[in-house]
């Protein structure tokens, strides 16, 4: 049996903003009925916290230092056979794209792209390997505020939207469902910017009316502790998860609707959290004070759940994983093996038990505020960065020094930074050895690690 696959995926959101992960006020319904039928997965991390690295990851199968893609503004290569090539060619699906893109321009990175599509439709051989349905901008916070904006369609014709910016673009999944003739299994990805900021207005932009729809919200722990303009901006943020969720609910009726609910596996996931300008602080940071780009569980650690076909009985996976594993994972359900072509594991594996094979720890990138790298295992985050090294120039580096070390059992929230102290000596220098491996598994170099 083929199944059809969603990768229904949001941008910037943090799991904690969901029931299922522990959120209070009622944000996610839909998506917590989904976890309770399929699979949640406690502890997801991201391989890459910045938005065009990360997708760069999820449409190649490999790391952003191996297609270069190390940072915002370069586009995905055109040598590489990505994850829409592999389902159309090799498992013969019917594509669909709809969201945000983010790989289709390429220059500086604060400056106009040489190749600049921000703002204009992306051209058919900059898709990727999408060649069907296509509803979609290559920076959508560019092209459109939380209300009102424009996308462009598959022969580049552009398309205005009217109304709250989440639910336009799940309508334009809703049209794809409604026009499909069924013939060939799909695979329909639904990027949604939301909950990220709005660059040009500094502001999580929910809908009219969450302010006062989630003024009874309690903070996170690591937020609470930290500041940040979380207080000030956390009732639009969960507002817009909350839109986020009602699409996804959307979503699903439709599918009930169209005869294709059994049949179909849907992929809930982000690419990255948010640390609502709490963590780079610091003075090798290049000034970035923003929501991401750090090695702590803020903006790392991201929610999970996958529900249909293999995916169900409710079960609850506690054992760490990386979403550098999910283009492997969709291949898998469309039938297709692509042993190492892809890094990461089958998550299939990992849903039914077979952990025979699996390391519990996430290996992470970081570029732009700096070039870092992170190791996170159950009760450490150990992270290290390059001295004088501009991650908005360098996907890599020769030598790294200690950066944070953090206990998780004794400090959930990552306050205290025990890098410097001499009790934790023997553990640092263990979680070197095995980020040293990870980084040389990674980027088929092993780097020296420095004290400081």
């Amino acid at each position: 049996m083929a199944y059809n696959l969603i990768f229904y995926f949001t941008d910037q959101q943090r799991p904690d903003t969901c029931g299922c992960y522990g959120q209070p006020l009622d944000v996610t319904p839909n998506l917590d009925k989904l976890a309770a039928e399929g699979v949640r997965f406690e502890n997801a991390f991201t391989p890459q916290p910045v938005c065009g690295p990360c997708r760069a990851l999820f449409q190649s199968g490999k790391y952003p230092t191996e297609t270069g893609c190390f940072r915002n503004n370069i586009m995905l290569p055109h040598n590489v056979k990505t994850l829409a090539n592999y389902m159309e060619e090799d498992a013969g699906y019917e594509t669909a794209y709809v969201g945000k893109w983010h790989l289709a321009s390429d220059g500086g990175l604060e400056e106009v792209p040489a190749i600049d599509h921000r703002i204009t439709a992306v051209p058919l051989e900059f898709r990727g390997g999408y060649t069907g349905f296509w509803r979609a901008a290559d920076v959508l916070e560019f092209t459109s505020h939380g209300y009102d904006g424009y996308v462009f369609d598959e022969d580049n014709n552009k398309l205005d939207f009217v109304g709250y910016r989440a639910d336009c673009i799940n309508n334009y999944a809703l049209e794809f469902l409604d026009g499909y003739n069924g013939e060939k299994p799909f695979f329909l990805t639904i990027s949604q910017i939301e909950p990220h900021h709005q660059n040009d207005r500094e502001h999580y932009e929910g809908p009219v009316g969450s302010r006062e729809r989630f003024k009874n919200f309690t903070l996170p722990g690591d937020l609470a502790a930290l500041g940040g303009n979380a207080a000030e901006e956390y009732p639009d943020y969960l507002g817009q998860c909350a839109s986020l969720d009602e699409n996804l609910g959307r979503l699903i009726a439709k599918l009930k609707e169209k005869g294709l609910y059994d049949n179909t596996v849907i992929v809930f996931a982000s690419d990255h959290g948010s640390h609502f300008k709490t963590r780079n602080t610091d003075e090798h940071l290049h000034g970035y004070d923003d929501y991401k780009r750090s090695c702590h569980d803020g903006c790392l650690k991201v929610p999970l759940v996958i529900a249909g076909g293999p995916f169900k009985g409710g079960k609850v996976v506690k054992e760490i994983v990386s979403t550098a594993s999910l283009p492997k994972t969709f291949l898998a359900i469309a039938g297709v093996d692509v042993g190492d072509a892809m890094i990461g594991e089958n998550l299939m594996d990992i849903a039914e038990g077979r952990l025979e094979n699996h390391v519990e720890r996430a290996f992470a990138q970081i570029s732009e505020s700096r070039v870092g790298r992170v190791l996170r295992t159950p009760d450490y985050t150990y992270a290290v960065y390059a001295p004088g090294v501009f991650g908005g120039d360098a996907g890599s580096a020769d030598r790294y020094a200690d950066d944070f070390l953090y206990d998780l059992k004794a400090d959930p929230y990552q306050l205290k930074n025990l890098i410097y102290d001499p009790a934790y000596d023997e553990i640092r220098l263990k979680l070197r050895g095995e980020l040293l491996e990870e980084i040389e598994k990674a980027e088929g170099v092993r780097p020296e690690i420095t004290d400081k």
